[in-house]
């Protein structure tokens, strides 16, 4: 079994999209529908004071969907994690058309479950040394 996860960056959107917290909640219920995902609770908002931006959070029964915006950059972060695959999104179109996104970079990680080990889907990750906090 394989899961994936995507990790958006959509770059020079305009800085007002990026603070308007319907816009945002437009986005994750338009991923939701395409997708067939299936929110455990409403998503999550805080939007950071004065210029700031915006992060918000959806837990799925597939995993999550997260976004951040970064309005004195022009940016918006997506990260969407599911345990079963989905079809692909368009991503691209959809941060252009609803943020202004001149820029968007969409990457695609499979996740596989249960590799065994040795197999080519798994690598042994050698133990980190302890650390002491004073």
């Amino acid at each position: 079994m394989t899961g994936c996860e995507w990790i958006v960056e959509g770059h020079g959107c305009t800085a007002a999209s990026l603070c308007d917290v319907d816009g945002l909640a437009r986005l994750f219920d338009a991923v939701v529908a395409d997708l067939a995902l299936r929110p455990v609770q409403p998503p999550v908002w805080h939007v950071f004071p004065g210029a700031g931006g915006i992060t918000g959070l959806l837990l799925l029964a597939e995993s999550h969907l997260t976004c951040h915006t970064f309005p004195e950059y022009g940016s918006i972060c997506v990260n969407l994690f599911c345990c079963r695959p989905r079809p692909e999104w368009d991503f691209q179109a959809e941060l252009a058309v609803r943020f202004g996104a001149q820029r968007v970079t969409v990457r695609r990680l499979d996740r596989p479950y249960g590799a065994e080990p040795g197999t080519a889907e798994s690598v042994a990750v050698p133990e980190a040394p302890a650390v002491t906090m004073r």
